[in-house]
């Protein structure tokens, strides 16, 4: 293994591990879906602005320019929609259905890695990414604490974790592909839009219901850092590969939602779940 997808491994292992928590603090919160898109999204989209204006301060007018290409818009658009996919898919359906379906984010990418990049995917990455897949199905399935019923809510939140997986895929085989040129800025327009979108469906004078403090370390910390760390570790390594760490990154969301339950969990899933980890 060369340095350069050793460090690609590295920083994506560290994105993983700080943002696993991610979902059991939006659960915390028990706030309605578009104020989570508000708060989420204002506030990570201004900590991204803040790490581009810090990190880039020498090419802001380049940065600027360039903004507007096609990959740029690409850029904006598929963080818009992830943000706000995301936050419904939580808010109308259990969370493991929605877990499950953002798993699949090693399959897309290796498949925009493919047609966009030409990058060959072999068939042991194949392998390797099915059965992870399958051992997360175990882990987030595995604790009766949810009575999954496939009504028409838990029908659109796996819809929205399919579609929140496809654009997160999209976005990093791009930034893969345009290595000479900025992502976080286009990253951070886009949640930020997102954020102001919330806002606007949910009204000011809603913002302060549920419990505000959890979503808003995730706006501020969980989601922002670990997201750009990932996005770079995708410049460096390949993307179905970086993509993997992203599906062992809901196998340690999954053990958040295990801990939040832990009491709930009967010895036999219990069991399950643990051997499904490994």
């Amino acid at each position: 293994m060369n340095k350069s997808n050793l460090h690609g491994i590295i920083l994506a292992s560290i994105g993983v591990l700080i943002i696993s928590p991610d979902t059991l603090f939006m659960i915390w919160g028990e706030m309605p879906a578009f104020q989570m898109v508000a708060w989420r999204g204002m506030l990570a989209g201004l900590c991204y602005l803040t790490i581009w204006f810090i990190s880039r301060r020498s090419f802001i007018y380049i940065d600027c320019k360039t903004l507007f290409s096609n990959w740029g818009f690409i850029i904006v658009s598929c963080y818009f929609i992830t943000t706000i996919l995301f936050c419904i898919g939580i808010s109308i359906a259990p969370a493991p259905v929605v877990l499950f379906c953002v798993a699949t984010i090693p399959v897309f990418a290796a498949v925009f890695g493919h047609k966009i990049l030409n990058e060959p995917a072999s068939k042991s990455t194949w392998v390797t990414i099915i059965l992870v897949i399958i051992g997360i199905s175990i882990a987030i399935y595995g604790a009766n604490t949810q009575e999954i019923n496939f009504d028409i809510l838990i029908i659109l939140g796996a819809l929205c974790g399919i579609g929140s997986s496809l654009t997160i895929s999209l976005s990093y085989v791009i930034i893969r592909q345009k290595k000479e040129l900025p992502f976080v800025l286009p990253m951070g327009i886009g949640v930020f839009l997102s954020g102001v979108t919330g806002l606007f469906i949910t009204g000011y004078q809603n913002m302060m219901t549920g419990n505000t403090l959890p979503i808003i370390a995730t706006g501020i910390f969980i989601l922002p850092i670990p997201m750009c760390l990932l996005s770079y570790a995708s410049k460096i390594y390949k993307s179905h590969k970086c993509k993997f760490n992203i599906t062992i990154r809901n196998c340690f969301r999954a053990f958040m939602d295990l801990v939040r339950h832990w009491r709930k969990t009967n010895k036999f899933n219990l069991n399950r779940r643990i051997c499904s980890y490994f």
